[in-house]
C-alpha cells in the first residue's frame, strides 16, 4: 500500500499588532504525517514566516492551505520531509535493528 501524507497546521505564532494589523502571523508549526496500513510515523517542524509587505489576510480568514502554502515557499521542502517520513516507516516495516529480550530473561 502506497503511504498517504497529511500536513496540518497545528498552531500559529502571531503578533498582538505590526505595522496596523492584528494578529500577523510569525511562525506557523506543522506536521507531516504519514500512514501506510497499520505503519505510520510523523515529522514536527516550526517554519518562520516573512511579515507582509503588500496583501494581508486577516487571521481569522486564514485557511490551512493557505498557511501550507507559506510553509512550503519559506524552507519546508514537501518532498524532502515526506520522503523522510516514508523512511520512518519503512524501517519500522522492514525493521535493521531490534532490541531482543536478555537471552537469560524468563
Amino acid at each position: 500500500m502506497t503511504t498517504q501524507h497529511t500536513w496540518t497546521v497545528a498552531e500559529m505564532d502571531v503578533y498582538v499588532q505590526q505595522d496596523g494589523h492584528s494578529e500577523v502571523v510569525f511562525n506557523v508549526h506543522w506536521t507531516c504525517l504519514g500512514q501506510n496500513e497499520e505503519f505510520f510515523d510523523s515529522a514536527y517542524g516550526v517554519c518562520a514566516v516573512p511579515l507582509p509587505t503588500s496583501s494581508f489576510t486577516p487571521y481569522a480568514n486564514l485557511t490551512q492551505d493557505q498557511v501550507l502554502g507559506w510553509i512550503w515557499i519559506n524552507g519546508v521542502d514537501k518532498a524532502v520531509t515526506e520522503a523522510a517520513v516514508e523512511t520512518q516507516i519503512q524501517a519500522k516495516i522492514n525493521p535493521v535493528v531490534e532490541t531482543p529480550p536478555l537471552p537469560w530473561s524468563p
